[in-house]
Protein backbone atom coordinates (compact mmCIF):
# COMPACT_ATOMS: atom_id res chain seq x y z
CA UNK A 1 0.00 0.00 0.00
CA UNK A 2 2.49 2.43 1.04
CA UNK A 3 4.91 2.01 -2.56
CA UNK A 4 1.38 2.80 -4.28
CA UNK A 5 0.89 6.00 -2.26
CA UNK A 6 4.63 6.91 -3.03
CA UNK A 7 4.81 6.03 -6.75
CA UNK A 8 0.85 8.40 -6.66
CA UNK A 9 1.74 11.19 -4.30
CA UNK A 10 5.67 11.17 -3.43
CA UNK A 11 7.51 10.82 -0.86
CA UNK A 12 6.31 14.33 0.59
CA UNK A 13 2.98 13.86 0.07
CA UNK A 14 2.84 10.63 2.28
CA UNK A 15 4.84 11.88 5.08
CA UNK A 16 2.24 14.61 4.89
CA UNK A 17 -0.79 12.05 4.97
CA UNK A 18 0.55 9.84 7.22
CA UNK A 19 1.41 12.61 9.65
CA UNK A 20 -2.13 13.96 9.76
CA UNK A 21 -2.85 9.91 10.86
CA UNK A 22 -1.74 10.93 14.20
CA UNK A 23 -4.23 13.09 14.83
CA UNK A 24 -7.08 11.23 13.49
CA UNK A 25 -8.86 9.29 16.28
CA UNK A 26 -7.97 6.19 18.18
CA UNK A 27 -8.46 3.83 15.11
CA UNK A 28 -6.02 5.59 12.93
CA UNK A 29 -3.83 5.97 16.52
CA UNK A 30 -3.39 2.04 16.54
CA UNK A 31 -2.89 1.88 12.48
CA UNK A 32 0.26 4.19 12.99
CA UNK A 33 1.39 2.92 16.57
CA UNK A 34 0.44 6.25 18.38
CA UNK A 35 0.25 5.48 22.20
CA UNK A 36 -3.60 5.13 23.57
CA UNK A 37 -5.15 8.31 24.87
CA UNK A 38 -6.24 6.80 28.11
CA UNK A 39 -3.15 5.75 28.47
CA UNK A 40 -1.43 9.61 28.27
CA UNK A 41 -0.89 11.91 31.49
CA UNK A 42 -1.84 15.32 30.39
CA UNK A 43 0.72 18.16 31.98
CA UNK A 44 -1.07 20.92 30.86
CA UNK A 45 0.29 23.91 29.04
CA UNK A 46 3.54 24.40 30.42
CA UNK A 47 6.41 27.47 29.45
CA UNK A 48 7.65 27.03 25.83
CA UNK A 49 10.90 26.91 26.86
CA UNK A 50 12.88 26.72 30.15
CA UNK A 51 16.54 26.13 29.54
CA UNK A 52 19.84 27.79 28.25
CA UNK A 53 21.66 26.17 25.37
CA UNK A 54 26.19 25.13 25.64
CA UNK A 55 26.18 24.07 22.69
CA UNK A 56 26.63 26.04 19.13
CA UNK A 57 26.29 24.96 15.71
CA UNK A 58 29.68 24.18 14.18
CA UNK A 59 31.27 22.81 17.69
CA UNK A 60 31.92 18.98 18.79
CA UNK A 61 29.15 17.49 20.17
CA UNK A 62 29.65 16.40 23.39
CA UNK A 63 29.84 12.44 23.62
CA UNK A 64 27.43 10.31 26.12
CA UNK A 65 27.08 6.54 26.82
CA UNK A 66 23.11 6.09 28.35
CA UNK A 67 20.86 2.78 29.07
CA UNK A 68 19.64 1.90 26.33
CA UNK A 69 15.99 0.32 26.00
CA UNK A 70 17.17 -2.37 23.88
CA UNK A 71 19.79 -3.64 26.48
CA UNK A 72 23.29 -2.44 26.97
CA UNK A 73 24.04 0.97 26.03
CA UNK A 74 23.57 4.10 23.54
CA UNK A 75 26.79 6.64 22.55
CA UNK A 76 26.73 9.37 19.86
CA UNK A 77 30.02 7.89 19.46
CA UNK A 78 29.60 4.94 18.20
CA UNK A 79 28.02 6.47 14.73
CA UNK A 80 31.17 8.47 14.00
CA UNK A 81 31.91 8.73 10.93
CA UNK A 82 28.99 6.12 9.71
CA UNK A 83 25.59 8.40 10.02
CA UNK A 84 23.90 11.96 10.63
CA UNK A 85 22.88 11.46 14.28
CA UNK A 86 19.15 13.38 15.25
CA UNK A 87 19.19 13.48 18.70
CA UNK A 88 15.69 13.74 20.22
CA UNK A 89 15.59 15.36 23.54
CA UNK A 90 11.78 14.94 24.76
CA UNK A 91 10.67 16.10 28.36
CA UNK A 92 8.49 12.95 29.17
CA UNK A 93 7.15 9.58 28.55
CA UNK A 94 3.37 9.26 28.26
CA UNK A 95 2.50 12.42 27.59
CA UNK A 96 0.74 14.16 24.21
CA UNK A 97 3.43 16.03 22.95
CA UNK A 98 6.14 13.61 22.98
CA UNK A 99 4.02 10.43 22.01
CA UNK A 100 3.05 11.83 18.86
CA UNK A 101 6.28 12.80 17.85
CA UNK A 102 8.34 9.88 18.41
CA UNK A 103 6.01 7.76 16.17
CA UNK A 104 6.45 10.44 13.71
CA UNK A 105 9.56 9.28 13.35
CA UNK A 106 8.75 5.92 12.61
CA UNK A 107 6.44 7.16 9.75
CA UNK A 108 9.25 9.20 8.54
CA UNK A 109 12.11 5.94 9.11
CA UNK A 110 12.64 5.04 5.16
CA UNK A 111 12.89 9.32 4.55
CA UNK A 112 15.06 9.88 7.53
CA UNK A 113 17.46 6.53 6.80
CA UNK A 114 17.52 7.98 2.67
CA UNK A 115 19.93 10.70 3.47
CA UNK A 116 21.97 8.97 5.79
CA UNK A 117 20.60 9.88 9.50
CA UNK A 118 19.47 8.09 12.42
CA UNK A 119 17.59 9.11 15.44
CA UNK A 120 18.84 8.58 18.79
CA UNK A 121 15.61 9.56 21.23
CA UNK A 122 16.92 10.87 24.88
CA UNK A 123 14.34 11.27 27.95
CA UNK A 124 15.07 11.79 32.15
CA UNK A 125 12.55 8.78 31.93
CA UNK A 126 14.27 5.13 33.46
CA UNK A 127 14.94 2.62 30.91
CA UNK A 128 11.48 0.80 32.01
CA UNK A 129 9.27 3.18 31.62
CA UNK A 130 10.70 4.08 28.49
CA UNK A 131 10.48 0.09 27.25
CA UNK A 132 6.99 0.03 28.35
CA UNK A 133 5.89 3.64 26.82
CA UNK A 134 7.94 2.72 22.96
CA UNK A 135 6.08 -0.51 23.52
CA UNK A 136 2.46 0.91 23.81
CA UNK A 137 3.86 3.09 20.12
CA UNK A 138 4.89 -0.45 18.40
CA UNK A 139 8.00 -0.02 19.37
CA UNK A 140 10.55 2.70 17.43
CA UNK A 141 13.35 1.73 14.98
CA UNK A 142 15.86 3.83 16.61
CA UNK A 143 17.97 3.83 19.66
CA UNK A 144 16.34 5.42 22.63
CA UNK A 145 18.78 6.51 26.17
CA UNK A 146 17.85 6.86 29.34
CA UNK A 147 18.53 10.11 30.76
CA UNK A 148 17.66 8.82 34.66
CA UNK A 149 20.57 9.27 36.52
CA UNK A 150 22.65 11.22 37.10
CA UNK A 151 19.06 13.01 36.57
CA UNK A 152 19.26 14.84 33.47
CA UNK A 153 22.95 14.85 32.73
CA UNK A 154 23.09 14.42 29.13
CA UNK A 155 20.76 17.31 28.77
CA UNK A 156 22.16 19.72 31.10
CA UNK A 157 25.56 18.88 28.67
CA UNK A 158 23.85 20.01 25.73
CA UNK A 159 22.05 23.01 27.61
CA UNK A 160 18.35 21.73 27.65
CA UNK A 161 17.68 20.70 30.79
CA UNK A 162 14.91 22.20 32.69
CA UNK A 163 14.40 23.41 35.78
CA UNK A 164 12.43 20.57 36.58
CA UNK A 165 14.42 17.92 35.65
CA UNK A 166 12.92 17.08 32.36
CA UNK A 167 14.64 18.16 29.32
CA UNK A 168 13.38 20.95 26.48
CA UNK A 169 11.84 19.48 23.52
CA UNK A 170 14.66 19.48 21.39
CA UNK A 171 16.66 18.19 17.74
CA UNK A 172 20.04 18.44 17.43
CA UNK A 173 21.83 17.28 13.89
CA UNK A 174 25.39 15.99 14.11
CA UNK A 175 27.07 15.16 11.01
CA UNK A 176 29.14 12.27 10.57
CA UNK A 177 32.59 14.06 12.05
CA UNK A 178 31.09 14.50 14.94
CA UNK A 179 30.01 18.32 14.82
CA UNK A 180 26.88 19.77 14.88
CA UNK A 181 24.98 20.66 12.03
CA UNK A 182 21.88 22.37 13.18
CA UNK A 183 19.95 23.30 16.45
CA UNK A 184 16.34 23.55 17.42
CA UNK A 185 14.80 23.75 20.80
CA UNK A 186 11.07 23.88 20.24
CA UNK A 187 8.03 24.97 22.31
CA UNK A 188 7.54 22.03 24.41
CA UNK A 189 3.83 21.98 23.80
CA UNK A 190 4.09 21.64 19.91
CA UNK A 191 5.18 18.78 18.29
CA UNK A 192 8.29 19.47 15.56
CA UNK A 193 7.05 18.64 12.32
CA UNK A 194 8.81 16.32 10.13
CA UNK A 195 9.14 18.01 7.28
CA UNK A 196 11.15 20.40 8.65
CA UNK A 197 13.58 18.12 10.16
CA UNK A 198 14.22 16.26 6.28
CA UNK A 199 14.62 20.04 5.44
CA UNK A 200 17.70 20.43 7.71
CA UNK A 201 19.23 16.73 7.32
CA UNK A 202 18.66 17.64 2.98
CA UNK A 203 21.03 20.69 3.93
CA UNK A 204 24.11 18.54 5.59
CA UNK A 205 26.26 17.83 2.48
Amino acid sequence: MNRLLRAFFGPVCLLALCLCCLAAGPAAAQATGHVNKEEIYDPGHLKPTDSTLKVHVGEPAPDFTLPSIMGGTVSLSQFRGRKIVVISFVPAAFTPVCSAQWPAYNLGREEIEKRGAVIIGISSDNVPSLFAWTREMGGVWFPVGSDFHPQGATAAKYGVLRSNGTADRAEIIVDKKGIIRSIEVYDINARPKLEKLLERLDAIK
